[in-house]
């Protein structure tokens, strides 16, 4: 294969827990993603990237890995996952799933052995270092909360965790650990892997001084992000990972990459960047302000476009750039970037045309393709996820009132993506013939699959069409491989952008408001290629956008 041959594929990301159960037991399988590849070779995306479905005790839902070489029991059995390759191969469709390899779960055997002789060969698998004064080594807060040392029994000696206490942190530092995951990452792309989103990569490095930091909250503690993300000498890890597995299998690589500075971007996905592309979160995160999410960040459109600009023209002067709205770890974007009265089918054929036209890779979340928006629950019991259960405390410790908090929950919480997927409006939304593992959506019977796949007038149409597009259009070559370059325009709620590839110039407009926008335009665009209204409002050299339209037109 071409060395770039993902550069024009379309990603549709699967929560398996969520996406299809086939054995009733409300939780979704393997086997349910492959007897729904019809459905997603329908819609015509090109690469599945499967969230964990290793073993796993599922603190972390799949995220915290007692065993990189056997799937969870509840996902199916070892030979589900070469059924489900030829099932994607069938439909011209690859694989690419999650490698985790900043931390394992306590349940991974490695650390068993740890825990049992934390001086011996294993616990130098993992950091483990003595307390001072009976308290831990550091006052490093964990990303879900609490110091991020965990106190092994009664020895005095403490194990590193940056995220959850059930996920202690693996020492890269140990050449062992390395050559043990390596052979790992190459067992899997030997099955017919297409290749990995990794997740948390940048925090592999740690500040091996482990100093103690001034207290960024009222809890002592300060984000463990200062000591561990993006250190001095994370290059070396990441171009031997890259030269022992990657590269000699071709495969494409996203990585979640926080901390990674603009001028760091040529190392990370330059030509001989450590990735095909890394995932970007000024987008995703423009609501929160200094990853505390019960404080918002009052962003504004102006904000959204002026990091839009930049990561498109930055990224465009070294690699490739991973574009998306949703994953796994994001509420629904719709809620995010919208008051609720005005969500709806301009709202999320908007952000459909801002995902598939700019330049990059386009990542499309389950659901995403319906119009999926948050989950509205009850009480804090209805959900699942450990970071939501940390974030809630946190926001009751600041001051907030329960009710405020759950607001914010409901806002921010990751369970909004997690929540089952809706196939169409019988009991449980067709998900499962079981009690499933989180709630439905109560708006399962209006927001669902099978409503919208004979709908041309529907999302999921919409998403079709702009997928069409990408692979089998005119304008093909344009949208994947043009040039980006900002359209000028004086109204601040607009986005507009041209891509060109020789002659071939595409004007993207998109009314990032709920009133109309103007917008002049010369004659030579004079073709429409897409359109999320019916009409299209020109007068001699002016385009008038109507509420959150969203137009594409060509020379």
């Amino acid at each position: 294969m071409n060395r770039t041959w993902w550069k024009d594929k379309v990603v549709y990301q699967i929560y398996p827990k969520s996406f299809y159960d086939t054995n009733g037991d409300g939780i979704g399988d393997l086997q349910g993603i492959i007897e729904k590849m019809p459905y997603l070779q329908d819609l015509g995306v090109d690469v599945l990237w499967i969230c964990p479905f290793y073993r796993s005790p599922m603190a972390d839902n799949g995220y915290d890995i007692s065993d990189y070489y056997r799937i969870d029991p509840q996902f199916g059995t070892d030979a589900d996952v070469p059924q489900l390759i030829a099932a994607a191969d069938a439909c011209q469709i690859k694989i690419i799933i999650d490698l985790v390899i900043n931390h394992t779960s306590e349940a991974h055997p490695w650390f068993q052995a740890a825990l049992a002789d934390p001086t011996g060969e294993f616990g130098r698998y993992y950091y483990i270092r003595e307390g001072q004064n009976g308290q831990p080594p550091t006052n490093w807060r964990a990303l879900f909360g609490g110091n991020a040392w965990e106190p092994i029994r009664d020895t005095g000696l403490y194990y590193l965790h940056a995220f959850g206490k059930e996920q202690p942190d693996l020492n890269w530092e140990n050449p062992i650990v390395r050559e043990k995951l390596y052979e790992m990452v190459n067992w899997w792309l030997d099955q017919g892997i297409a290749g990995f989103r990794i997740d948390a990569i940048t925090f592999i490095k740690k500040n091996l001084d482990f100093p103690v930091l001034e207290p960024d909250q009222p809890d002592g503690l300060a984000l463990i992000q200062k000591a561990s993300l993006n250190q001095p000498g994370i290059e070396i890890f990441l171009n031997e990972l890259k030269a022992r597995t990657f590269l000699p299998h071709n495969c494409l690589t996203v990585a979640e990459a926080p901390g990674v500075e603009l001028e760091d971007l040529p190392k990370y996905v330059g030509e001989d960047g450590f990735f095909s592309m890394i995932f970007d979160f000024s987008l995703a995160d423009i609501d929160i302000k200094d990853d505390v999410w019960h404080v918002g960040s009052g962003w504004t459109v102006k904000d959204f476009r002026d990091h839009f600009y930049k990561l498109m023209i930055e990224t465009q002067k070294i690699g490739w750039n991973a574009n998306y709205f949703e994953n796994h770890d994001q509420p629904r974007a719709l809620n995010k970037y919208f008051p609720p009265e005005d969500i709806g089918f301009p709202t999320a054929t908007l952000l459909a045309t801002l995902l598939m036209l700019s330049r990059g890779t386009p990542y499309i979340y389950q659901g995403q393709e319906l119009g999926m928006v948050n989950t509205p629950v009850d009480s804090m019991v209805e959900y699942n996820d450990l970071s939501t259960y940390d974030k809630y405390q946190r926001a009751i410790d600041a001051g907030l009132s329960h009710d405020a908090a759950m607001a914010k929950m409901f806002a921010r919480s990751r369970d909004n993506a997690r929540f089952p997927f809706p196939w169409d409006a019988s009991k449980n939304g067709g998900f499962t013939t079981g009690q499933p593992w989180l709630k439905l959506n109560p708006n399962y019977t209006e927001i669902n699959a099978a409503s919208q796949m004979n709908n041309d007038q529907s999302i999921r149409a919409f998403y079709k069409h702009l997928i069409a597009l990408r692979k089998n259009s005119p304008w093909r070559e344009t949208i994947v491989d043009g040039y980006f370059a900002v359209y000028p325009v004086t109204d601040e709620q607009i986005i507009a952008f041209t891509m060109q590839k020789g002659q071939q110039q595409l004007l993207t407009l998109i009314n990032f408001q709920n009133k109309a926008g103007q917008v002049p335009v010369p004659d030579y665009f004079d073709t429409l290629v897409s359109n999320n209204y019916p009409q299209l409002n020109r007068v001699s050299c002016q385009v008038k956008l109507l509420p959150y339209q969203a137009i594409v037109l060509a020379n």
